[in-house]
């Protein structure tokens, strides 16, 4: 029986922004999000604000490397920028082309999943291709909902894609009131 190398998931780092933008790239160019112009692709300076923005909100910025490798990144924004939805955030999940069905996507989302509900937020949103199956598989393996779904908003290789949207509770959910800092509060 051989080793194998693990998959380590750990905060991202600037150093990081090269490959998490390669793998990105490629998502737009040839993967289910293929299709569309590329001119909105970000740079590195660009993701690397980005970055740096997350961090100071304390909102979660992951990569998941192997053998020292990015093989995968996913984060956290807040889902609306209004402040009656700061407990609310939507994530995203980039996984290497080379590196799927690997079980990265699933180290990330639980990574990201444990990260948000340490930190307080209460629900996590999605937005997924109706076509990305193995995606919505995941979500489903996550006690995410398909709570809506989007006709026509994406549209790439001639033609209109759906999106759905996901949702799923962390900690106590809507079940309780919280503080001003983010906790539960009693009853």
């Amino acid at each position: 029986m051989q080793n194998e190398i693990p998959i380590i998931i750990r905060p991202s780092r600037d150093a990081d922004v090269e490959p998490m933008l390669a793998i990105y790239r490629r998502h737009i160019r040839r993967g289910i999000e293929a299709g569309v112009e590329d001119s909105g692709t970000p740079q590195p300076d660009d993701l690397r604000d980005r970055r740096k923005n997350l961090r100071n909100r304390r909102l979660p910025h992951l990569v998941a490397t192997l053998g020292g490798e990015i093989v995968g990144y996913a984060y956290v924004v807040l889902f609306r920028k209004r402040p009656a939805y700061r407990f609310t955030v939507k994530h995203s999940i980039y996984v290497h082309h080379d590196h799927l069905g690997r079980g990265i996507g699933r180290l990330l989302m639980q990574a990201l999943i444990d990260a948000c509900a340490a930190a307080g937020f209460r629900q996590m949103i999605g937005y997924i291709d109706a076509e990305n199956t193995a995606s919505l598989a995941l979500h489903e393996r996550f006690a995410f909902a398909r709570v809506g779904l989007l006709p026509g908003v994406a549209y790439r290789y001639g033609k209109w894609s759906d999106s759905v949207m996901v949702q799923r509770s962390l900690g106590a959910g809507a079940t309780l009131p919280a503080t001003p800092n983010g906790t539960a509060s009693p009853t």
